[in-house]
């Protein structure tokens, strides 16, 4: 299993995360249902790095299927809406 860093995401014009990125890496970018399904298999895990740490990024039963979060802590820095765009 790799452990891949997200430091950029795509996003749809209504924001949501449609795809994780990490420039130069080889997976990259990971559409959406390509990363839940490596989550969900154990394929591989993603996270946000930043300074003081790293945030896990996990799947998501929402009312309109399944979707990407990081869980809410005292930064945004690590949010997935707030990551540059890719």
């Amino acid at each position: 299993m790799a452990d891949r860093p997200v430091r950029k995401t795509g996003k749809d014009k209504d924001g949501d995360i449609t795809a994780l990125c990490d420039d130069g890496a080889s997976w990259s970018p990971r559409q959406k249902a390509d990363t839940i399904s490596d989550i969900e298999s154990g394929t591989h895990s993603y996270h946000v790095p930043w300074k003081g740490g790293r945030t896990e990024i996990r799947v998501v039963n929402g009312p309109n299927g399944k979707y990407l979060r990081t869980d809410r802590d005292n930064t945004n820095r690590n949010n997935l809406d707030d990551l540059p765009d890719c």
